[in-house]
């Protein structure tokens, strides 16, 4: 991968006739992105999403703690919990994210990744600099936890630029936190969210354009609402390093249906992915009752 990349870099610091820019779409067809390139065959390992205790996590008077749902994923077995920007204290100090980070270490759990909300479509100014500098800082909490992906978002269109502005926008903001990121050891994974990366073809416009071998896709399997779902997944799937899984997916009118896991375990073999796979958890019923049965026809399901 990496290789791909320094190639890509070199080709685009060549100098280009006018018009191959008068072209310049067409003309970066060729140096689209590539899969990720997997080392033999399948494997999966299984984390859960903090995000799947929201309602437990949030607020000053929430019930739970970090630890306490680190405590959780180690009594499912998992090997590895994700660790929500959202629900850690303000501000966040070094302190905390080691005390963590050996709290996960000694009920031998990884820290499978963290996640935070980002939005890369403002125009230039003090609230886009603020966001670029949000993700930045998680970027250091994330290497002190031992995290090696952030599940990012790109963001919305803007009502003061077009779509094309926002979508360079979006570029530049990602590639600047990439090589933020690549300094300090830790991947970007942008997610299929709304938006313009709300279609398979919306996701992968981003993917193309953004020059970094840091960066690559967090594959939420919930978050398609296409007329066909597990089509746009399989799109997408090659340039996957990191997969969430809902357990319900729905089509544009919104009607939800259980999420095949056996189908999107195929999928992921498929491309040979190897990785976490990560329960997030959005329903209406108990987190600590429900994610357990789950995370149990997840393994069956990828086995």
């Amino acid at each position: 991968m990496s290789r791909y990349f320094d190639r890509r870099r070199f080709l685009q610091s060549c100098s280009l006739t006018s018009a191959t820019l008068a072209t310049g779409i067409a003309s970066l067809d060729a140096e689209a992105a590539q899969p990720i390139v997997r080392n033999g065959t399948s494997k999966f390992k299984f984390s859960l999403a903090a995000y799947s205790y929201r309602k437990l996590l949030q607020g000053k008077q929430a019930e739970l703690t970090l630890a306490d749902f680190i405590d959780d994923c180690a009594k499912m077995q998992l090997e590895g919990t994700e660790l929500t920007s959202y629900y850690f204290p303000n501000p966040t100090t070094p302190e905390y994210l080691r005390q963590l980070k050996q709290h996960c270490f000694r009920l031998g759990l990884d820290v499978s990744g963290t996640a935070v909300g980002n939005d890369f479509g403002l125009p230039p100014g003090e609230k886009r600099d603020e966001q670029i500098a949000h993700l930045k800082r998680w970027i250091d909490n994330a290497e002190i936890l031992g995290a090696p992906v952030i599940r990012v978002f790109a963001g919305h269109v803007n009502k003061q630029t077009t779509a094309e502005e926002s979508h360079k926008l979006m570029v530049e903001g990602l590639e600047e936190c990439c090589e933020y990121a690549g300094n300090h050891g830790v991947h970007l994974a942008l997610e299929n969210h709304g938006g313009p990366t709300a279609t398979a073809d919306g996701l992968l416009a981003l993917v193309n354009d953004v020059s970094s071998p840091w960066f690559g896709v967090n594959l939420d399997t919930g978050n398609f609402r296409t007329e066909d779902v597990y089509g746009d997944l399989a799109k997408v799937a090659p340039f996957a390093m990191n997969v969430q899984v809902k357990v319900v997916i729905s089509g544009p009118d919104g009607k939800k249906e259980p999420a095949d896991f056996t189908r999107i375990a195929g999928i992921l073999r498929d491309v040979n992915y190897r990785g976490y796979i990560v329960l997030e958890y959005e329903e209406d019923a108990d987190p600590r009752e429900a994610c357990p049965s789950f995370i149990t026809q997840l393994r069956e399901a990828f086995a």
